[in-house]
């Protein structure tokens, strides 16, 4: 169990991501070809990546150099994955070539030297780490950017949840309101599920939240603690690629002024019982109708306590946008 502690200044600095963030997106998706567990909740996406990879010089780079850097294991190079990535790609691959080549030689002597350490030890060198800085664009651009918009669309849903909650509770709301692998007491974020027992004191630091597509079950945090501290996490799969299956049938099934009026609610995120009192029909009317937008790729949907929060995705949004 990871123990967060938090401070009055650490609850004013804590914040959600407001885009996936690519470097924690690559090392969960790598992580994601080394297990068959949640298999299920990446499948058409595993299948097609294994495809695409095979008997590519891509693959190869894959095989021989990100898979030994990314192990699932209780560790991996904190490097790979840096703060500045916030901001995107290109600002995660920047911070992994600027970082001295004493931290990356000391992180990367931390894994298991066997098998890929003579290898993987090279790359803590600033010309070999132009070459693994091309592999990590190259496979991004491959294998995460064909899931972009699912991922953009999951985010959405998971901010506009967690916002409820901030606006509801504050920040003790929102972070009481993670889920059941959270317990929120004194002050004190208890990570139940995560690779190893011990205790993180942000010390006025703050905490990024990073809601993470190919994250499968434990979260996952910096193993320096004296890092600037994030805490990635998974999406909740109840849901998930609904929006990558998008039925032409389906769309057709969308004329009508109710379900249209439906999509138009969704816009500002809203749950069964508030449309059926803004649209005026009752909540298993409502209910049929989500769930054609949903089947549709038009909307997501996701369990929030007691209620079914609706949010569009980007086709219903680009729907919506045509349609006015």
């Amino acid at each position: 169990m990871l123990r967060i502690h938090f401070t009055e200044l650490d609850l004013a600095r804590t914040r959600l991501a407001a885009a996936p963030d690519p470097m924690w997106e690559i090392a969960s998706s790598l992580h994601r070809f080394q297990t068959r567990e949640g298999r299920w909740a990446h499948g058409r996406w595993h299948d097609q990546a294994v495809h695409t990879l095979r008997h590519s010089a891509l693959g190869r780079a894959v095989r021989g150099i990100l898979l030994p850097l990314f192990p699932r294991a209780l560790y991996f190079p904190d490097f790979l994955t840096p703060y500045e990535a916030q901001d995107g790609l290109e600002a995660g691959l920047e911070a992994i070539l600027a970082v001295p080549e004493g931290r990356a030689a000391q992180e990367i002597g931390r894994l298991e030297p066997r098998r890929h350490g003579g290898r993987l030890r090279g790359l803590a060198r600033h010309k070999e780490r132009h070459a693994l800085t091309k592999a990590l664009r190259a496979y991004h651009d491959t294998v995460i950017s064909p899931v972009a918009e699912q991922m953009h669309d999951q985010l959405a849903s998971e901010r506009a949840v967690r916002t409820r909650h901030l606006l509801d509770g504050g920040v003790d709301g929102m972070l009481a309101g993670l889920g059941p692998g959270f317990r929120w007491s004194s002050r004190v974020l208890s990570v139940l599920d995560h690779a190893d027992d011990r205790d993180l004191h942000l010390d006025g630091r703050g905490l990024r939240l990073v809601p993470s597509y190919f994250c499968w079950q434990q979260p996952v945090t910096y193993a320096d603690p004296t890092l600037a501290q994030v805490l990635v996490y998974p999406f909740d799969r109840t849901v998930a690629d609904h929006a990558a299956a998008v039925s032409p049938g389906a769309l057709e099934a969308l004329l009508g002024g109710s379900r249209a009026t439906v999509l138009a609610e969704c816009a500002v995120g809203a749950t069964t019982t508030e449309l059926a009192r803004r649209v005026g029909v009752s909540a298993g009317t409502v209910s049929y109708h989500t769930r054609t937008l949903r089947e549709a790729g038009l909307i997501s949907s996701r369990r929030d306590r007691e209620s079914v929060l609706h949010t569009l995705t980007q086709l219903g949004a680009d729907m919506l946008r045509v349609a006015r």
